[in-house]
């Protein structure tokens, strides 16, 4: 028997489950019809035997009439012969009795063919009984095909039946998804706006859309990974800010502040092989001090996205400056 698969919500894939309930049925049908289509065959075979055996005893039958014919004719000639030959009654015994010896020769071979025809009538009835048989099976097969076919047509409209429960259930938490999605736009909107009152005159912080961003001179040297103490105090601030917005959040949201580092497209000179490890880098070291000010860290992620995602593409140094940054972005999972 199939395993009914669990979806992402939980909710119970019972397609499975009907398939394998409609394979058994096909291969139930296919069976019965293969049986049919056997018994057919042995019907017409058992009714061509038959044919031919009536046409053999005909064909018997015609030869006997011939011959009983050709009897009759002999009789006359003989009873001529007898009445001719009265008058010389030692000269024809011989002859009756040989026209005797005839008739009984005659006489046997009549018999034979009466227990031929005996025989023949015989296996006619057991071939009529078979050929009844037979045709009950097929009015069985007949009914039990009926009755699967009914059964197809229940499981046809359960299914549609199961269907609309899942597209409107399906529509149901699509409604519940947005209404998620709606709570976490205003707690996000809520967050974003406390820290736009607390660093609204810090140099280097803006918000863009749905992220905060940070410009990395704020908070690291040029080419490290270490946060700067001006940039401790930054994060801590935004740590502070977000644990007191986070405890409002309802725990049925599945929210999660992501931390983007990103840098410019200038060829990299320190200890990181490329800029894909400095970004890195770089939002793992603020997630770390997110987790040690207290924010839990099933709610937090780090990505790097070295400088492939730039916000200036000219190759200036204000450009690369605006293009090396770390992006807050309060999210669903």
């Amino acid at each position: 028997m199939a395993r009914r698969r669990r979806g992402p919500n939980n909710a119970l894939d019972a397609w499975p489950g009907y398939v394998d309930a409609l394979s058994t049925l096909l291969m139930v049908v296919t069976f019965v019809l293969l049986v049919f289509v056997v018994g057919q065959q042995f019907l017409s075979v058992s009714l061509m035997r038959r044919e031919h055996t009536l046409d053999a005893l005909q064909k018997q039958l015609a030869e006997l009439s011939h011959m009983l014919s050709m009897t009759e004719d002999k009789n006359k000639s003989l009873n001529a012969t007898v009445a001719s030959l009265a008058n010389d009654k030692q000269k024809n015994e011989d002859q009756l009795k040989a026209l005797a010896g005839q008739m009984a020769l005659l006489n046997g071979q009549l018999q034979s063919k009466d227990q031929a025809l005996a025989s023949a009538d015989s296996a006619s009835q057991q071939q009529n009984t078979k050929i009844s048989d037979l045709q009950a099976q097929i009015e069985e097969l007949t009914r039990q095909l009926q009755a699967i076919s009914n059964a197809l047509d229940i499981e046809k409209k359960n299914e549609t039946a199961k269907d609309t429960q899942i597209q409107d259930l399906g529509n149901k938490l699509n409604i519940a998804l947005a209404d998620k999605v709606n709570q976490l736009k205003r707690y996000r909107s809520e967050f974003f706006g406390r820290l736009r009152d607390i660093l609204k005159n810090q140099k280097g912080v803006n918000v863009v859309g749905d992220r905060f961003v940070f410009q990395s001179e704020i908070l690291f040297p040029q080419g490290s990974a270490d946060l700067t103490a001006e940039g401790k105090k930054e994060i801590t601030t935004l740590a502070k800010t977000f644990k007191q917005v986070s405890s409002t959040i309802p725990a049925d949201i599945p929210w999660i502040l992501r931390i983007d580092g990103h840098a410019d497209k200038q060829p990299i000179h320190s200890a990181f092989p490329s800029n894909w490890e400095l970004s890195s880098e770089r939002a793992i070291t603020v997630v770390k001090l997110l987790v040690s000010e207290g924010i839990d860290p099933r709610h937090l992620a780090a990505t790097g996205f070295a400088d492939y995602q730039p916000l200036d593409a000219a190759n200036t140094p204000a450009a690369y400056a605006r293009n090396r940054r770390i992006e807050f972005r309060l999210t669903d999972r």
